[in-house]
């Protein structure tokens, strides 16, 4: 089911033109207006879910199946020399439409990108911790 004012859901209805790449029942994949670099896509469910916290297993499952497909199509078409797979949740995590989308972004040798975090240095005990936490 879509939300009326949802562009992501426009775009994966096909309301809005894009440059879809991939299209099947429940997803549509699109090159990104705004993209990492060439090929740069997004894969948008049919249906509106706002997040991963709102999208049924079997559409995560999709979702990443298509990634796959996807991912295959741009190393062989674009010669890419990898892939990142990037989803955000909520605004904190950099999520600015409140449609669940995964970029799938190829990544070449010397493309200037850097899709990266600070790594931080918990100590044993901390990890040990929050293991604890995750797993009560």
């Amino acid at each position: 089911m879509k939300k009326e004012d949802c562009i992501f859901c426009k775009l994966a209805n096909g309301e809005i033109p894009t440059n879809t790449i991939y299209e099947d029942e429940h997803f549509r994949a699109i090159l990104d207006n705004g993209p990492a670099t060439k090929g740069h896509a997004l894969i948008l469910p049919k249906d509106h879910y706002q997040d991963l916290f709102d999208l049924p297993e079997e559409t995560a499952a999709g979702a990443i199946a298509v990634a796959g497909k996807l991912a295959k199509r741009m190393r062989e078409k674009l010669s890419c020399d990898g892939i990142n797979l990037v989803q955000n949740n909520g605004s904190a995590a950099g999520q600015t439409v409140m449609h669940f989308h995964l970029h799938v972004i190829p990544r070449y040798e010397k493309d200037g990108q850097h899709i990266l975090w600070n790594p931080t240095s918990p100590s044993a005990e901390e990890l040990a911790a929050i293991c604890g936490e995750l797993n009560s």
